[in-house]
């Protein structure tokens, strides 16, 4: 009889011992499972984030260049004849060139200005220019005549007196009312001593031109994330002081 017990016993440990390596089994398959599901959900946000980050870069691209080839149209008009666009930069070649160590412009260079800044926001106020222009920066040059600070504080002064032009409500062609304070708003002034000059050509170094910024790609973040609104500029308060602050010269 002791020998009949002594296999039942073994079965029966095997038994009892069966489902538990099955469920272990199970276990890790299922494990390997989701492990599975969760990467190729992972891989999935990445692609869909990689591929959403490529598409803005492609229509920032686009729209940035359907701007600038905008303002090339209309720089192409007839009476704006020696204005040039190179890259996101508006040259406004002799229409706005200054006499040697000064920063008053002719009545006629202040004319042209008074007409054409205007033309150049009304393109900015298209959805292809709205999305990503930033800002504009009035940007000041000298010729190497001259001491290097000299030039550069001259060369601010050109850029300053652009602003004086263009915000000065008294005069008979002043932009509207609406465009000085996109100007007050959106124009920034900056200046060059010797950066810029054009070889031999002193004259034609004497000048201003107009640079447009638009705003970097960003990640998307919270809206009060202080990084999402970097590129909105604060807004300036308005007033009725149009006395240009540069000295003639």
């Amino acid at each position: 009889m002791f020998r009949l017990q002594t296999p039942r016993r073994r079965r029966s440990r095997e038994e009892a011992e069966k489902p538990f390596w099955i469920s272990f089994s199970d276990l890790m398959t299922a494990l390997m499972v989701l492990f599975l599901v969760a990467m190729a959900v992972a891989l999935m946000v990445v692609t869909q984030g990689l591929r959403s980050s490529e598409d803005m870069r492609k229509d920032r691209e686009e729209s940035i260049m359907t701007c600038m080839a905008d303002m090339d149209k209309m720089a192409q008009r007839p009476e704006f004849r020696g204005v040039k666009i190179n890259g996101q930069t508006i040259n406004f070649g002799p229409l706005a060139e200054f006499k040697k160590n000064g920063n008053q412009l002719s009545e006629d260079r202040m004319a042209f200005l008074r007409t054409f800044v205007p033309e150049v926001l009304d393109v900015a106020r298209t959805p292809q220019c709205r999305k990503w222009l930033r800002r504009y920066v009035v940007e000041g040059f000298a010729s190497q005549e001259g001491s290097y600070l000299h030039n550069l504080n001259l060369s601010l002064e050109r850029s300053q007196r652009v602003l004086c032009v263009l915000l000065d409500a008294s005069a008979p062609d002043a932009p509207s009312l609406d465009d000085r304070k996109a100007i007050r708003q959106q124009f920034l002034v900056g200046g060059s001593s010797f950066n810029s000059a054009i070889l031999n050509q002193p004259e034609k170094s004497r000048r201003v031109a107009l640079r447009l910024e638009f705003k970097e790609l960003r990640k998307e973040c919270l809206p009060t994330d202080a990084a999402c609104k970097a590129d909105d500029a604060l807004p300036i308060p308005w007033d009725d002081d149009f006395r240009c602050p540069v000295q003639s010269r």
